[in-house]
């Protein structure tokens, strides 16, 4: 039964990047979705206003049941998304990414609901490869709040996962 729950849930994640048409990142971001799937995109190019579009998967913790879903449209050296982290029977954060790419650097923000809030937290990425690397996350002691850990590498890996939203 949990192994019908997991794929279950592997299915959902799929089509949150294959299924998304309602959901547009934004005004400039409607007209990206042109490709059939992410393999078929380049990673970050130096034609300024060539459009890139991605969708990454990472699945973590006990039996891969935590995951999180991250969607990126790379335009003109701006970038807009999504990134949904889903942990298995807690509470997700969902929201948006906006920020700059230069080269193969991403710099975000992610601006998220959690448990009825809304949060913002700063996020750097690599994209190389057919891959999204992150710096991860650390808990500042003196606000209690998550931030960029700054002195760590690009080390939480995001896999390319499914189809372009259309």
């Amino acid at each position: 039964m949990k192994s019908i729950n997991l794929l279950g849930m592997a299915a959902l994640l799929i089509a949150s990047c294959s299924l998304n048409d309602k959901k547009p990142f934004n005004a400039d971001s409607v007209a990206v979705h042109t490709a059939d799937t992410v393999k078929t995109q380049p990673a970050v190019t130096n034609n300024p206003s060539a459009v890139s579009s991605f969708c990454f998967l990472r699945t973590e913790g006990k039996k891969n049941t935590d995951s999180t879903v991250i969607e990126l449209v790379l335009k003109d050296q701006k970038v807009y998304g999504q990134m949904n982290w889903m942990p298995y029977q807690k509470d997700s954060r969902r929201g948006a990414l906006e920020g700059t790419a230069k080269g193969d650097t991403i710099n975000a923000v992610w601006s998220f609901m959690q448990e009825g809030m809304q949060d913002t937290l700063n996020v750097k990425f690599v994209l190389k490869n057919n891959a999204l690397f992150q710096k991860p996350l650390k808990m500042n002691v003196k606000t209690g709040r998550d931030q960029t850990d700054e002195s760590a590498g690009y080390t939480v890996t995001y896999r390319q996962s499914g189809k372009l939203p259309r």
